[in-house]
């Protein structure tokens, strides 16, 4: 497995499990130890998924020693503010049974996403929170919030794949020494992605599958990915995706795919900041 170094010397895998829409508990359980099995050691939750319990049980019955895993999970808007951020920091950490939490990660950039913050740099230098970070956090919004916070964010995750790359927004966070980490990889199968011509042409040169090869593109890029998927074959797939490397020509002709617009929602529309600012957990 390739690590990529956060700023602040944490390793974290570049490819990890991501469990999105596994709200049923006994479900996400099943699917996190087949994950676990397969050889997947960084799961990546939220408190707005209702799953960090599952995550936590997997994990602890596991056998696997606790400091092999990366645990990511985040703040969702209805906890923001530096006291409610605090308690639900508290919250997750119960729920996945843990002392401590490999990255946390502000959800969504609206609330009082300053004060939650605050609290999460509490909680690092207390020793709680191995890595910190925000997910969501267009150029404008994390441009604007790293000059007003102590300790910089060491993760932005924002949706990256081959239909929507980032190039410029990832090169804005090198600038301050945030690691890009992809939500939705596959784009959630939008725009046929698993039977794109250029994927599936590309993946025939070397064996691979189109998914491969969109996970593959990714990682060449040091983008860290969390795939999703309740199959055991296809986590096997997605983690096999180590042993070839993209030619700089097939990077190029992945890059013709950029439309470098999102396929899910804009946070920019005003619409769907209402519906996120009131879905409570």
């Amino acid at each position: 497995m390739k690590n990529v170094k956060l700023s602040n010397g944490v390793e974290m895998p570049i490819l990890g499990f991501g469990v999105y829409q596994i709200p049923d508990l006994k479900e996400c359980k099943r699917v996190v130890n087949e994950a676990i099995e397969v050889g997947y050691r960084s799961i990546d939750t939220a408190q707005a998924y209702g799953n960090e319990e599952a995550v936590g049980n997997a994990i602890k019955k596991s056998g696997i020693d606790r400091k092999e895993f990366f645990i990511t999970t985040k703040v969702w808007i209805s906890n923001s503010g530096y006291e409610k951020a605090k308690a639900s920091i508290d919250e997750s950490l119960k729920k996945l049974q843990t002392d401590y939490i490999d990255l946390l990660l502000i959800h969504q950039p609206f609330g009082d996403y300053y004060g939650t913050y605050r609290a999460m740099e509490e909680y690092y230098k207390a020793g709680k929170l191995r890595a910190i970070g925000v997910s969501n956090f267009f150029p404008d919004r994390f441009v604007d919030f790293v000059h007003f916070v102590e300790i910089k964010p060491m993760v932005n995750q924002v949706e990256t794949h081959v239909f929507n790359q980032q190039i410029i927004p990832q090169k804005i966070m090198k600038e301050y020494g945030t690691q890009i980490e992809s939500w939705g990889p596959f784009a959630e199968g939008k725009n046929n992605l698993f039977t794109n011509e250029t994927l599936v042409e590309v993946g025939k040169k070397y064996n691979k599958t189109a998914a491969q090869v969109a996970l593959r593109y990714l990682i060449q890029r040091d983008v860290v990915v969390i795939p999703k998927t309740v199959k055991k074959e296809r986590m096997i797939q997605n983690f096999d995706v180590f042993n070839f490397e993209l030619s700089e020509e097939d990077m190029k002709e992945m890059l013709k795919l950029d439309k470098k617009e999102s396929l899910f929602l804009s946070h920019y529309d005003p619409e769907t900041v209402k519906l996120l600012v009131n879905y409570k957990i």
